[in-house]
């Protein structure tokens, strides 16, 4: 098998493992401070979900530069991805998020506004990212302070019929994952997407600069947040903002909800999971880039050990990160259905244990996952259908 697929459909499926743990497991201890679990995964599955469709979509569309004359069927095919996944995202609105917010609407947004990217050399492509990552954290922080708050949980159909402006700007702007800011990690995964991933220099690289990146906001956050006195500024700043004290708290501990307060600008200094700053995008995307990078680089290990322990352990994570579209509809199904009546940590070992089992079962018979299935056949018939008929005899 394709080793670059392999590894890419591994880190699909960590990030899935990551995102199940995230909804079923706790993320506080008593005394506040996140679990293990919502440390290590708070933020980095669903910003890993990300830089993989930016990955995805590259694989998509030939890893090059469209070309002027596939321009109509390309932007079809993304077009009709990003209505489908749309679509399921907004199916699945009667979901409780307090178990977990769906993200599958905003994806939606940025298979949207991933659509223009396509067409750009890949430096430029680079250059957005960055541009993103920077520069959409400091325009929301703008923004936000004259949009009002976020209100709807799980976005529905409803609220697409009802209120699509409010919806629109959730999803774009101040919702819990907005697609503005969030491009960053689909120019991301574009730029890794069409790189030589069988080059162990490239995969090294990867691995390089993701530690790298994940280590440096880190290590910037905490210089800006206490040496700098950023936390001074931010609790000072506090009887302005849209948080109690026990709120403020807990966002520093444990991050946000797609935004930080725009009571002062020092809240762009934190790194704190689905908080949307600069250094959280930059950490989540080196996080993802990293992961990527040491699993190419596993691929490259001969012997007879080494195939063993990649077959044994990344081909199950693959295999579920070949559908994880349709597992991830099942897990949010699941936690909101009676037939979750598990403790938190046999409840996770259960549906991880299913995720793994069925995409080993399911890939060594039907092949594709259903929804994944579905989504391909209705974006490859938009694609067909306008593509330009043949030059005559």
């Amino acid at each position: 098998m394709n080793t670059r697929l392999v590894a890419i459909d591994a880190t699909r499926g960590i990030a899935l493992l990551g995102m199940i743990a995230v909804h079923s497991l706790y993320e506080s201890k008593p005394d506040g401070s996140p679990t293990w679990t919502f440390a290590v995964f708070g933020g980095r599955a669903a910003a890993g979900f990300a830089v993989l469709a930016g990955v995805g979509i590259a694989f998509m569309t030939g890893r090059a530069r469209v070309k002027r004359r596939d321009a109509l069927p390309t932007a079809s095919m993304l077009v009709m991805r990003a209505l489908a996944v749309t679509a399921i995202g907004l199916a699945l609105g009667y979901a409780d998020a307090s178990f977990g917010a769906v993200i599958l609407p905003y994806y939606g947004v940025m298979f949207l506004l991933a659509v223009p990217l396509v067409f750009l050399p890949t430096p430029v492509v680079g250059a957005l990212g960055a541009a993103f990552a920077v520069g959409m954290p400091v325009a929301s922080h703008v923004w936000l302070a004259h949009l009002p708050l976020a209100n709807l949980d799980n976005p529905t159909v409803s609220d697409l019929v009802h209120q699509p402006m409010t919806l629109l700007t959730e999803l774009a702007v101040n919702g819990e994952y907005p697609a503005l800011p969030w491009m960053a990690y689909l120019c991301a995964g574009i730029v890794v997407g069409r790189l030589s991933l069988r080059s162990v220099k490239v995969a090294a690289a990867m691995l390089t600069a993701g530690v790298a990146m994940a280590v440096g906001s880190s290590v910037v956050s905490s210089l800006l947040l206490t040496r700098f006195g950023g936390l001074v500024h931010i609790w000072t700043a506090m009887p302005g903002s849209i948080l109690t004290s026990a709120e403020t708290a807990e966002m520093l501990a444990l991050g946000g909800d797609g935004t930080v307060p725009s009571s002062t600008w020092w809240w762009l200094a934190v790194d704190a999971p689905h908080t949307s700053t600069p250094l959280d995008l930059i950490g989540t995307t080196g996080t993802a880039i990293g992961v990527l990078g040491l699993l190419l680089l596993l691929g490259h290990l001969t012997g007879k050990w080494a195939r063993r322990v990649r077959a044994a352990v990344l081909g199950p994570l693959a295999a579920a990160g070949s559908m994880t579209l349709t597992l991830y509809v099942a897990h949010i199904v699941f936690i909101n259905s009676d037939y979750d009546q598990y403790g938190a940590t046999e409840g996770y070992l259960l549906q991880a244990a299913a995720a793994l089992l069925i995409g080993l079962a399911w890939r060594a018979t039907a092949g594709r996952g259903p929804l994944e299935a579905l989504v391909t056949a209705l974006a490859s018939r938009a694609k067909r259908l306008t593509a330009p008929l043949p030059a005559p005899a």
